[in-house]
């Protein structure tokens, strides 16, 4: 692992365990946003080791976001999260499976999105840290570390 890299992961492991849980989630829709630009990548260089691997992480973090989300606190809004991150999966395996780029930028667009209103939903919570609205976007606690996707990428 080059140096560069390595300080990479050890920012993001800091940010990691200093995050409240919706900073958690916005870390990893970036680090989903992040593979799905690297299979991007890699699909314009005709990689499809990288491609493959990049989609596989994509998928990996979405797994774990769907994994923690609370049904019970979150009711309505974990149903529509848990419907987008199933159709998020489906269009990763079909943009691999077909070599798509077009789909492939279709996701990393909605990601994009994505990431971006959670970064809105995390400075709002900064800003009103007891918001009722609160409870909506907090996972449920942790799996194991083990169930966690690794952050490095890969």
């Amino acid at each position: 692992m080059s140096q560069k890299n390595n300080t990479a992961r050890m920012y993001r492991e800091a940010a990691v365990r200093g995050a409240s849980p919706v900073g958690l989630v916005v870390i990893l829709y970036e680090e989903a946003l992040r593979a799905l630009r690297r299979a991007e990548a890699a699909m314009d260089r005709g990689d499809i080791e990288e491609r493959t691997n990049s989609i596989s992480h994509a998928i990996q973090v979405i797994g774990y976001l769907q994994f923690v989300l609370d049904f019970e606190r979150g009711g309505a809004v974990a149903r529509q999260l848990s419907s987008f991150y199933n159709y998020c999966r489906g269009k990763m395996l079909e943009a691999s499976v077909k070599n798509s780029p077009d789909l492939l930028a279709q996701l990393v667009s909605d990601f994009a999105d994505s990431t971006e209103a959670w970064r809105e939903v995390e400075r709002a919570l900064a800003a009103a840290p007891h918001s009722p609205q609160s409870h909506l976007a907090a996972p449920r606690s942790a799996p194991p570390r083990s169930a966690e996707p690794s952050l490095s990428g890969g």
